[in-house]
């Protein structure tokens, strides 16, 4: 957050545990070194950090954990390039840089009392699961209502969180879970299809809904208009950009979008920011 004084300065964490999420898609657990900041951090659902390998540079990368789970962070980190490389080469016990954290949050204060619908596609359910396991955790799941998420990828072995999709989550009270692939396989008995077309297929009341979208350009762009087809409003509709982020504190312009800033003043918007911005995302 903006008045965090740590937030300008890369800090050591530990890497405490890593899962395998795909074969190009791990979830990092960490703690700081400090304990004093891990247990301040302040983070809440929907920010970033910026994750630094000291000597290569720094990435970018959305806190994939609600700060209702523990005194840890989680980044779910796909290997597309040079610093993303090393660090899927990192081990447990390791260590690199965390600073932030950054730019603002979902909206959970406003959709209290509101069902929540989460539309997940391939990797981008990773900035989403934060306000996900928010909303379900046992401080505030009184505070929401019904909480369903659909949810796709290429394959059964491109979904990540198989965990909180299969086991976790669809045992919580009051949560429905859907998953499609684009295509099937032995190992997949569920649905084929692309995740549009399943929302289509659910067809989810706007009554007294946020939904709240994170997925490849291509999906998003297919499944906005199914939400306003449902007759979604813009403003019940959320998503969230993470746009060419580069320094994280709105200076080095690479993130801007007309006026907006994408660190800054996102990542977060609702469909009515989007469309009230050039169309540059």
């Amino acid at each position: 957050m903006a008045n965090n004084p740590t937030a300008l300065t890369p800090y050591p964490v530990t890497i405490t545990k890593i899962v395998d999420e795909t074969s190009d898609v791990k979830t990092f657990t960490v703690v700081f070194d400090d304990q004093d900041l891990m247990e301040n951090f302040g983070n809440l659902p929907g920010q970033v950090c910026m994750l630094s390998i000291f000597g290569e540079g720094e990435s970018t990368i959305s806190i994939t954990s609600a700060p209702t789970r523990g005194k840890f962070l989680e980044f779910t980190v796909k290997r597309v390039g040079r610093l993303t490389n090393i660090l899927h080469q990192m081990e447990v016990g390791q260590k690199f840089g965390v600073r932030g954290p950054y730019g603002n949050w979902f909206p959970f204060d406003i959709m209290k009392g509101k069902d929540l619908f989460f539309v997940g596609g391939g990797f981008a359910l990773a900035p989403i699961r934060s306000l996900i396991d928010y909303a379900l955790s046992d401080q505030h799941r009184s505070e929401y209502g019904k909480v369903e998420i659909l949810y796709g990828s290429r394959s059964y072995e491109d979904l990540c969180f198989k965990g909180d999709l299969f086991e976790r989550w669809p045992g919580l009270s009051n949560t429905a879970v859907y998953t499609t692939v684009d295509r099937g396989g032995d190992n997949w008995q569920g649905r084929v299809g692309h995740v549009p077309g399943y929302v289509e297929e659910v067809a989810p009341s706007p009554e007294n809904k946020f939904a709240i979208i994170a997925g490849p350009p291509i999906m998003i762009k297919f499944a906005l208009p199914v939400m306003e087809k449902l007759g979604f409003k813009n403003d019940q509709i959320i998503t969230t950009l993470e746009m060419r982020m580069k320094c994280c504190l709105g200076k080095c312009g690479r993130c801007n979008i007309g006026s907006k800033f994408v660190c800054v003043d996102g990542p977060v918007f609702s469909l009515a920011q989007l469309k009230g911005m050039p169309q540059e995302y």
